[in-house]
């Protein structure tokens, strides 16, 4: 163990251009609220447009169509 008392994975190694990734579970949790936010304004954006198509119902209805003048 560290002495941080952290585990490190058995792959931890470095990438090919030498520099350090990070830690594993901070990435991971970035990955996490980036998926999360995006679910988010996903589920928002689709009340939105339930909210906006039950404001403008009033359209025509079935059969009572203008004919062309």
């Amino acid at each position: 163990m560290d002495d941080e008392g952290k585990r490190r994975p058995a792959n931890d190694n470095r990438p090919p251009d030498g520099q350090d990734a990070g830690c594993a579970s901070e990435q991971l949790d970035a990955v996490v609220l980036s998926i999360a936010r995006l679910i988010g304004r996903r589920m928002a954006r689709e009340d939105f447009e339930k909210a906006m198509r039950a404001a403008n119902d009033n359209g025509p209805k079935p059969g009572d169509e203008q004919e062309p003048s």
